[in-house]
């Protein structure tokens, strides 16, 4: 073992490698040197070049989004007839990136802060037999209040402190009350920067004019570049049932997608708009999921006979996040030459291949060790006098 080391050792240390050429005639080996060979040439002509642009200098943009929803609902609900517009039906306020439109809703009007019995969850989960399941002063998860320490005998629940009466929400109105949102439209005003390169784009491209957002809607075969949108139609490009996320309420992503060469004409540059179903019941799901739907709450307080007074809303709706992604790409030597060395040191890939063929695969594979290797010894006498000449 000791001799086999140090032999290794010596080798490792005392032996010197050139490359030798061997010209070889073997057309089955020559075939799959080419093969390869125009197989890595096809790669970077078609992959690195043509297709990821390889030449390019890369910037990413920076954006920003203005919106704006227009759109009129009516309903008569008990006899009580109401106009909905923008104001009543976009939370936040409008301009945002990311904002939610209400289509459904659960109304409790009059409360006030008071004692009442708890709602009856139809799970046994807030469900009282006597007093002592009733700790006073204690809240349950499940629960919408503290507890008094009274269990109320006609509804079995406990007494609680609370906004009183407690909402329902058991049952979700359907037909959703706002159906008719289906037919709202979104504004969509988008302008991206590439600092690198000093462009500044809009998705109001030089084709988009006043009298074209005023009749257009968007298509995106007939009219790709209209910047209005109607809620509808962007539920059902991202996958969704409007009546049934209408209902529950859902998350939709809206991308605005710029890929932008810039060794073309800067007319060229312009969005591309991509929906995407984020998060609600979509038309093929069969099987129940839990937790369904978004939905949120808030308050509209008001004082009547001196007293301090509430209408609690449940709101269900579409929430819609829109996202800019921005690419651009110029020509610039330095990733040029970057990628045709790449590309030239991929095609040893060529000679790797072919050498592992004759060396270890081909019947004269002994022949052709013999050829590629050849084995030198200088004498000691002469290494000697060439070192000290």
């Amino acid at each position: 073992m000791k001799p086999q080391i140090k032999r290794t050792l010596s080798n490792f240390f005392f032996e010197y490698e050139t490359p030798r050429k061997v010209l070889v005639r073997n057309k089955r080996v020559a075939v799959v040197c080419r093969i390869i060979q125009m197989g890595v040439l096809a790669y970077i002509i078609g992959w690195v070049f043509m297709y990821e642009r390889g030449y390019h200098a890369i910037d990413i943009a920076i954006g920003s989004i203005f919106t704006k929803m227009k759109g009129v609902s009516f309903t008569n609900i008990s006899g009580k007839e109401r106009i909905w517009d923008a104001a009543d039906f976009v939370f936040p306020e409008q301009g945002d990136s990311s904002f939610v439109v209400m289509t459904n809703y659960i109304a409790t009007v009059g409360q006030k802060q008071d004692k009442c019995p708890e709602l009856p969850d139809g799970k046994n989960k807030n469900k009282c037999m006597s007093d002592e399941n009733c700790d006073e002063g204690k809240y349950k998860r499940t629960g919408n209040g503290h507890m008094t320490g009274r269990c109320i005998s006609n509804t079995s629940t406990c007494e609680i402190y609370s906004w009183c009466p407690v909402e329902d929400d058991r049952q979700i109105p359907d037909p959703p009350i706002l159906l008719t949102a289906e037919n709202y439209t979104l504004f969509i005003k988008n302008s991206i920067t590439f600092r690198q390169f000093n462009v500044v784009r809009s998705n109001l491209v030089e084709s988009v004019n006043q009298s074209y957002i005023n009749t257009c809607l968007y298509h995106p075969k007939t009219d790709p570049l209209c910047p209005i949108f109607r809620l509808g139609d962007i539920v059902e490009r991202s996958g969704f049932n409007f009546s049934e996320i209408a209902r529950v309420g859902g998350a939709i992503g809206v991308l605005i997608d710029w890929d932008c060469n810039l060794d073309l004409s800067i007319r060229h540059c312009k969005p591309k708009y991509e929906f995407y179903g984020l998060y609600g019941t979509a038309k093929n799901d069969k099987e129940e999921k839990p937790s369904l739907g978004y939905n949120f709450r808030y308050a509209k307080y008001y004082v009547e006979n001196g007293v301090e007074k509430r209408t609690l809303m449940k709101v269900f709706g579409v929430r819609i996040d829109i996202i800019v992604h921005g690419r651009a790409g110029k020509f610039d030597i330095i990733p040029t030459l970057t990628a045709i060395g790449s590309g030239v040191g991929i095609f040893g890939v060529a000679t790797v291949v072919c050498d592992l063929l004759l060396l270890y695969f081909v019947p004269e594979r002994d022949f052709y060790k013999n050829m590629k290797f050849k084995h030198t010894e200088i004498p000691e006498e002469v290494s000697v006098f060439i070192f000290f000449k």
